[in-house]
């Protein structure tokens, strides 16, 4: 695979030429490693998007598509990591978002390892999700109760984003809990800052409830009122930012309350470094609103949301990542493959 960008950084573009020049023998690495457990690779995403998916600059950013592992848990368990990240840099993955640094592979690999297996690969490993909490267990590898492993670990393997994806609903679902949730988040943001990381907190739906002692406040919109923007970032998730709204497009009292995902990143685009492309087929008759599936084969209009925040840029400078992912993808590899290729497709007019 070979894509070109007049990129400056030259980290990105060191990853960029080496996937150009090891596109080919990577998948001829990938087949030898995983064999019939792969599906048959398709054309690579570039040379397919210029075969039919019409003219015009690419909507995808070069360098930065990435992917969440837990989509691909079931491989990583029970192949290892090194087959799985061979499949991702055929498929023309730039990044990876973590989930946990053994998703049950066979076999220890310590943090340095796995660093270097992900850079011999073309992958730079971009964040993690780690718990929020779990005051039942002192011991447990969360922020609150075991912080500076955290940051160790994350410092290791040289990340520069460390989050989560638990709610804040850990003292409950009023105003003022979100507020002390805030705070913790404040001093987690503080302490990755000083390493030179940033903090992240990753959405599902129900951030987009309304408090239960004022039906009329949003808690994400608490959230992101008592959160430092200096040290607190978000992920958003846009399948269950959509479904959000649908499912919280009312108040409890049944007023209108509607908001759309895309208004909220548009508003302070610097505080939403990542995101997770998730996809959906519009489907009223569930409690979300959408089914989830393959990225490409849904409803939301990725070509639009990706045009819109890509458009954006902080002190000249683009910043976003976008990690494919799926909860429980049919088969894992095929969805990773899909998933590229479609979003490698998107093609915008070029004064978009």
């Amino acid at each position: 695979m070979s894509r070109k960008s007049t990129t400056t950084d030259p980290e990105l573009a060191q990853r960029l030429s080496r996937r150009g020049m090891l596109g080919v023998a990577a998948g001829a690495t990938a087949a030898a490693l995983v064999g019939a457990a792969a599906p048959t690779a398709a054309a690579a995403p570039a040379d397919s998007a210029a075969a039919g998916k019409g003219r015009g600059r690419p909507v995808l950013p070069p360098g930065r598509l990435g992917i969440q592992l837990y989509s691909l848990r079931d491989k990583v368990s029970s192949v290892g990591f090194a087959p799985v990240f061979a499949e991702l840099e055929k498929y023309g993955y730039d990044e990876i978002e973590f989930a946990g640094y053994t998703q049950g592979a066979a076999g220890a690999i310590t943090l340095a390892q796995l660093k270097r297996l992900a850079r011999d690969h073309g992958l730079n490993p971009i964040g993690s999700h780690v718990g929020y909490y779990d005051d039942n267990n002192p011991n447990a590898y969360t922020f609150a109760q075991n912080l500076t492993k955290v940051l160790d670990d994350a410092e290791a393997l040289g990340l520069k984003h460390i989050g989560t994806a638990s709610g804040p609903f850990r003292y409950g679902t009023t105003v003022d809990a979100w507020k002390r949730a805030a705070e913790d988040f404040n001093t987690y943001g503080e302490a990755a800052r000083k390493r030179g990381m940033k903090f992240y907190q990753h959405n599902h739906a129900e951030e987009f409830s309304f408090a239960t002692d004022k039906p009329k406040v949003r808690l994400y919109d608490v959230l992101l009122a008592e959160t430092d923007p200096d040290f607190v970032y978000l992920e958003m998730d846009i399948y269950w930012a959509f479904s959000a709204q649908f499912r919280f497009g009312e108040r409890v009292d049944g007023t209108p309350a509607p908001f759309h995902p895309l208004d909220y990143v548009l508003k302070q685009p610097h505080r939403y470094p990542l995101f997770h492309v998730k996809d959906g087929i519009r489907d009223e008759t569930t409690r979300d609103g959408y089914r989830m599936t393959d990225v490409g084969d849904g409803d939301i209009d990725y070509k639009k949301f990706l045009s819109k925040v890509t458009s954006r840029t902080h002190q000249g400078k683009r910043y976003h990542h976008w990690q494919t992912e799926h909860d429980n993808p049919v088969e894992s590899y095929a969805f990773a493959r899909k998933s590229s290729e479609h979003l490698h497709s998107l093609r915008g007019r070029c004064g978009d």
